[in-house]
């Protein structure tokens, strides 16, 4: 492995949630995918959304890169390895550009990666300026590449936004409002946990190209591979990492994935794969039954919108109970543990049966239940990862552990519980593997884990 890397390389980052960062991040990929340069997206902390997007739009695997969850060697190491075979590799920021500890910003500065500021600028003028001065010099020695002016109503609006800036060079153009047909639909729809993903789209890769055609008319967009040098940021490859040991070498891990179980990390798979486990993958919404396993993983997603429909693949439930009859190992992860539950009560108030394998009924809440970063202690190890529902549970299940905090201890009355039940584990956490990839072969049942 070389020691340096080189490759142009821009953060995606805006002033706020929702001023358009993954559909200038996915349009971007997309743009120069169709150009034929070979494109890798990350995503600035956790996130299951955006990346089905950015996957889409790039065609390669998109990991999130977090200081705090992942650490920074994990960052740089991820970042070299991208450097080393991509033409352009882009991240997409979090939130606010400096919100949350750690930040995009943080990133950005760590790695020395120019940070692209996106703005919704379809309410304001001659403050876009002043946002865009503010985001660049706020902090002293943030790598900078430009800002690009986002729902822009008209080219007299855009030239009043650009007459604002106090470099010239700042301007990297204005985007339209990019809708969906004659009735303005929304060209990336969204719902209560973000984004509607990408593979539950039909049209998803035409929105892209719509995005991408749009973009296609800015500075940013028109810019060649030459123009890209620009950007270069040379990624050092990071000391050699502690090998991952075969925990799991010689078991078969099954995995649901569906639109109802779709909130699985890359680098999950990654780590359950360097463990030396077989994984496997079944969909409780396509009625599937559970494949021949050693252990299963029932990760994250909409469990909630498809109750009824999992509820009514009875002879998958019969297959998850026998499974843990035979004391075998499960491990639930937030939506993956409500469909374990009793039931679900919905917003509208209605109670959906589900599989009745964890004791239990959880209730749907119109505002967050739970939101950021979190670490688990499993079995004398300590996983890394976050919450993020709208649902709460109330269980008579054993909790033998609660998440905590970064740097506070884990309090009896707070964090998230870690249920057991028999060789059942489950949590609303979402764990990332490569954190602590023992406390994961432990949660499946590995050899001296």
């Amino acid at each position: 492995m070389s020691t340096h890397a080189s490759c142009p390389a821009l953060l995606v980052a805006a002033p706020a949630s929702g001023q358009g960062k993954t559909t200038v991040t996915a349009a971007l990929a997309r743009l120069h995918v169709r150009q034929g340069r070979r494109v890798r997206v990350f995503k600035c902390g956790p996130d299951f959304l955006d990346p089905h997007w950015h996957q889409l739009a790039s065609g390669a695997p998109v990991h999130s890169l977090d200081l705090w969850i992942n650490g920074a060697p994990d960052c740089a190491r991820r970042l070299h390895d991208a450097a080393c075979e991509a033409d352009l590799i882009l991240i997409e920021g979090v939130m606010g550009l400096f919100d949350g500890d750690p930040s995009a910003a943080d990133l950005a500065q760590r790695f020395g990666v120019p940070v692209l500021a996106v703005v919704d600028a379809s309410a304001m003028a001659g403050t876009f300026g002043a946002l865009a001065h503010g985001l660049r010099d706020y902090r002293p020695g943030l790598p900078w590449a430009g800002v690009l002016a986002n729902r822009v109503g008209s080219p007299r609006h855009a030239g009043m936004l650009q007459a604002g800036l106090r470099d010239p060079q700042d301007w990297l153009g204005a985007l339209a409002r990019v809708s969906l047909g004659e009735g303005g639909a929304a060209l990336l729809p969204e719902r209560h946990l973000g984004l509607v993903a990408a593979h539950e789209l039909g049209d998803a890769l035409l929105r892209l190209d719509a995005a991408a055609d749009a973009l296609a008319a800015t500075p940013l967009g028109q810019m060649s591979a030459s123009d890209l040098q620009r950007w270069a940021v040379d990624f050092a490859a990071p000391e050699a990492s502690e090998a991952v040991p075969p925990l799991l070498a010689g078991r078969s891990v099954a995995v649901a994935r569906d639109a109802a179980f779709s909130f699985i990390y890359a680098a999950n798979l990654q780590t359950l794969e360097q463990l030396g486990a077989r994984v496997s993958f079944f969909s409780p919404l396509d009625g599937d039954r559970l494949p021949p396993c050693d252990a299963v993983w029932l990760p994250g997603g909409y469990p909630e919108l498809h109750a009824a429909q999992i509820a009514a693949n009875t002879g998958l439930r019969a297959d998850l109970q026998r499974h843990l009859e035979a004391g075998l190992p499960l491990w639930a992860e937030c939506g993956g543990m409500v469909a374990l539950c009793e039931a679900v009560q919905l917003r509208d108030g209605a109670v959906q049966p589900l599989w009745g394998l964890l004791p239990g009924q959880a209730t749907l809440h119109q505002r967050l239940a739970a939101l950021g970063p979190q670490q688990l202690p499993v079995a004398g190890e300590v996983l890394r990862g976050h919450t993020f529902h709208y649902s709460t549970l109330v269980s008579g299940a054993p909790v033998i552990a609660r998440s905590s905090r970064p740097g506070e201890a884990s309090a009896p009355d707070g964090g998230e519980s870690l249920y057991r039940q028999g060789s059942l584990h489950a949590s609303y956490f979402h764990a990332w593997f490569a954190s602590s990839p023992r406390a994961v072969a432990h949660l499946l049942g590995g050899e001296g884990a």
